[in-house]
């Protein structure tokens, strides 16, 4: 089906045409005074100096060549020249009763589908997660969703931290507390023990210890440096003790993600791009592109149009290590040979944005991507406390993740018990499901590149725009069918009938944006608009709910049309939450 403002936008079109004047005036937006329309038309405005008329003259012109047109029950001219529209109640219920038979509700894939990597998530393996990850676990995953659901083909990628200095650390605290491990006997030539020699609570605890040790004492921090050297040029013990790192720790990290409802196609890490850098470097040299500065190989990146300097993207340090930048290269090289992306977005700390300038115009610049593949950065703000300030625990540490979940499972669990409507069992599961609604929609209704405040007591609230509220929304819905189809009716077949008040023409009107708010948040990789979408369908459903007497209507006709804007609702409101990726209890 194709958007209403744009059905609307051809009519007023003809009109203007008709009229004599240009197409590109005829051009129709939502209005930004809904109390005088719904949408509105500013070209008579912009037609003004071209026709050298008074622009109150060409929209009355057109508003007198929309009289009759069945789209409209108001075309009327207002000064100094504007056309404020509003919609047939006839054309309204038709429309939104073609989105109710669509399987899509009316929204169109695209013509043509796309190859989109998406990376996000970014751990570091043998490191729990914690609340720095969120957001970008949380943004990234919903792009994704938003992205499959236009059509299009979309890869998750978790883009491990497995490679570099840590890994060093961690072999060489192994080596502290197991000297006798088999990895470490440099003359051994079988086959290595399949069972990892510690578990995820022994790594968690190994990693912040040796890193301490490193700080403190250089000769530790040299002994990590030659492990993570021997590691990266092929030391069998070394890259076996890797695997089961990786092993231990992803199996861990799935757990945690899933918590989250969040998934990726790809478990690939910074290791997985180490076989393509000897080449790629090499070809940079080759092609004249890097060259050594202070000792380290560089590609220069600043353009002439650079407001301020961009330095040169490093490739090798001064010893012939790589860095991240060289891992985020290659990476991009076995992504563009195993899959040929037609996009690829990071889903980054915004603060990070300088350093993606830099490997986005290096990739483009030695060839390693196609000139039609588009890199995309998605910066997202920080995560504060009530102070304003990076959210912490109450002694001042970074937040386990799975403790925040678990606190606002916790403060969800306290507000479902207190109804006494549950079994404990079911008020923990359900618990369950409004606080991850709590925590995403919490996060992804804010603009992702803004700095946001995460309030618990706010977040979960079932009043205003929280996940708690929508997911009541959808509950009270599910609650009058229940009703409607144990009085032993069904809707199946029914019409549904143009509005006689205002509140049944704002619902409609609600749910006929629903392919337009999704192509937007599309377009503009921009999850919060969904979000905003969802918030207004839903206040638009309760003042209909508060207004109308749907189990109570004598008219069955009319009763049946009720439940069939009902059931529309509660389909267009799941499908946006699992696009934001969560979902809805049975009751709450």
């Amino acid at each position: 089906m194709r958007e209403v403002l744009t059905l609307i936008t051809e009519e007023v079109t003809k009109a203007f045409v008709s009229c004599g004047y240009e197409e590109k005036y005829g051009k129709v937006s939502l209005s930004n005074r809904p109390d005088l329309c719904e949408f509105q038309c500013n070209g008579a405005m912009a037609a003004a100096k071209a026709y050298k008329k008074a622009p109150i003259l060409i929209a009355q012109e057109v508003a007198e060549a929309l009289k009759g047109n069945g789209m409209f029950s108001m075309a009327e001219p207002c000064k100094p020249g504007f056309l404020n529209l509003k919609l047939s109640e006839e054309f309204l219920a038709k429309y939104v009763g073609e989105m109710s038979e669509d399987g899509r509700f009316g929204l169109e894939t695209v013509e043509k589908p796309k190859t989109i990597m998406i990376d996000y998530g970014g751990p570091n393996v043998a490191k729990p997660l914690h609340v720095g990850h969120l957001r970008s676990a949380i943004i990234g995953e919903s792009i994704k969703r938003i992205g499959k659901y236009m059509g299009h083909n979309c890869i998750g990628d978790v883009h491990l931290g497995d490679w570099g200095l840590q890994m060093g650390l961690i072999i060489t605290e192994l080596k502290l507390r197991q000297p006798d491990l088999v990895y470490f006997d440099p003359d051994y030539t079988g086959e290595y023990p399949k069972e990892a020699p510690f578990t995820i609570g022994e790594l968690e605890e190994i990693y912040p210890t040796a890193s301490g040790k490193s700080k403190e004492d250089p000769a530790y921090k040299e002994a990590a440096m030659a492990a993570t050297y021997e590691l990266q040029h092929g030391n069998r013990g070394y890259q076996a003790l890797l695997k089961h790192i990786l092993d231990v720790s992803v199996t861990d990290l799935k757990k945690n993600y899933e918590n989250l409802n969040v998934s990726f196609e790809l478990w690939k890490g910074e290791s997985d791009a180490q076989p393509y850098i000897p080449d790629m470097v090499q070809k940079m040299k080759d092609d004249g592109y890097a060259y050594i500065s202070e000792g380290a190989l560089v590609v220069d990146v600043k353009e002439d149009s650079d407001a301020k300097e961009i330095p040169p993207c490093m490739i090798l340090k001064s010893d012939g290590a790589s860095l991240y930048n060289t891992t985020d290269l290659a990476t991009l090289v076995w992504r563009m040979k195993d899959y040929h992306p037609d996009e690829v977005i990071y889903v980054v700390d915004k603060r990070q944005e300088l350093y993606f300038t830099q490997v986005f115009r290096c990739a483009r610049k030695t060839g390693i991507v196609d000139p039609d593949t588009e890199l995309k950065f998605v910066g997202f703000g920080t995560m504060n406390g009530k102070d304003g300030r990076p959210f912490k625990t109450r002694e001042g540490g970074v937040m386990r993740l799975e403790t925040l979940v678990n606190e606002v499972d916790e403060k969800m669990y306290e507000k479902i018990i207190e109804n006494h409507t549950m079994s404990e069992e079911e008020a923990r599961n359900t618990a369950k499901i409004v606080a991850l609604s709590a925590i995403k929609y919490g996060d992804l209704s804010n603009q992702a590149s803004k700095d946001y405040v995460f309030d618990v007591d706010r977040f979960t609230s079932f009043e205003g725009n929280t996940g708690p509220y929508i997911l009541y929304t959808i509950v009270r819905i599910k609650s009058i069918l229940k009703k409607y189809a144990a009085s032993g009716k069904s809707a199946e077949g029914a019409e549904i009938l143009p509005a006689e008040t205002a509140s049944q023409k704002d619902l409609m009107l609600s749910l006929s944006q629903f392919n337009a708010a999704i192509r937007g948040a599309y377009e503009e990789t921009a999850p919060h608009k969904v979000c905003a979408y969802i918030y207004e369908l839903a206040n638009a459903f309760n003042r209909f709910y508060h207004e109308n007497n749907i189990m109570g209507e004598a008219d069955e006709k009319k009763q049946a049309g009720f439940v069939r804007l009902l059931e529309l609702t509660r389909d267009i409101l799941e499908q946006c939450i699992d696009l934001l990726g969560f979902e809805a209890p049975e009751r709450m």
